[in-house]
């Protein structure tokens, strides 16, 4: 059995066995079996419309528009969409029942507060003591402060774990950059945004997205060396003349 008939027998189409969905009729009446029994979104109009098979094609270009059905190849894969839809609509009628029974049941239970006791967990992120908190910390590490201070927050838990980690304390020289600055205000920028400002800014978020790509090669390659190590490590008996397990 096919997807189409799998998902049609799911929603209860009748005789799904003895369908043939490459039949125009067959298609037509599938189409509008799903329209009434599940989707249920066609104006009335519409759907009386495709009922009658006088420029039926058209009508049905129209109420695949209307579901914002995509561009496909064939007739059997916009079934499918079509299909899918009617199945995501009946999950989400589900979904609500079932969290509704949920919430019931554990409202009907003697459910045991819990007490927090990591002391994180109890903070207001938008309190103003939290936000003069951060943005004290964020003058000591000399870091310049954002309107956002979660994004503040990330700024400072970056140079920690790269700058005040126990080790970069006792080997500060492993993690001193060392080397000439790259001269960003003399390189080009490959085009010109008619403003002395806004090319600067653009250097800058290129050298960004530049180090981003570098740190995910990076994290790329530790992952392949990984599995690689897994992988490429046979074990090796020459008395039986022979490697791996």
């Amino acid at each position: 059995m096919n997807m189409s008939k799998r998902l049609l027998l799911a929603l209860d189409y009748p005789e799904v066995n003895n369908l043939n969905l490459s039949d125009e009729n067959t298609f037509r009446k599938v189409i509008i079996w799903l329209e009434e029994n599940w989707i249920k979104k066609a104006p009335a109009d519409l759907v009386n419309q495709l009922k009658n098979n006088r420029d039926w094609h058209i009508t049905y270009s129209k109420y695949k528009d209307g579901l914002g059905c995509p561009v496909l190849e064939s007739r059997i894969e916009e079934l499918q969409w079509i299909l899918g839809y009617a199945v995501q609509i009946e999950s989400h009628k589900n979904r609500n029942v079932y969290l509704k029974h949920a919430v019931e049941n554990l409202q009907s239970k003697n459910v045991p507060s819990v007490v927090a006791e990591n002391i994180l967990d109890k903070l207001d992120f938008s309190s103003q003591e939290f936000v003069d908190g951060i943005n004290e910390l964020a003058k000591v590490l000399n870091i310049v402060s954002h309107p956002d201070p979660l994004v503040t927050l990330k700024a400072v838990r970056k140079v920690v774990v790269q700058r005040m980690a126990p080790d970069c304390v006792e080997n500060p020289e492993k993690y001193i950059l060392k080397g000439t600055p790259f001269p960003i205000q003399e390189t080009d920028l490959g085009f010109d945004l008619k403003d002395p400002v806004l090319n600067q800014a653009a250097k800058i978020l290129r050298m960004i997205y530049i180090q981003d790509l570098r740190n995910l090669q990076t994290k790329a390659n530790e992952l392949i060396v990984a599995v690689q190590s897994v992988t490429a490590n046979p074990k090796t008996d020459t008395k039986l003349g022979k490697v791996g397990f």
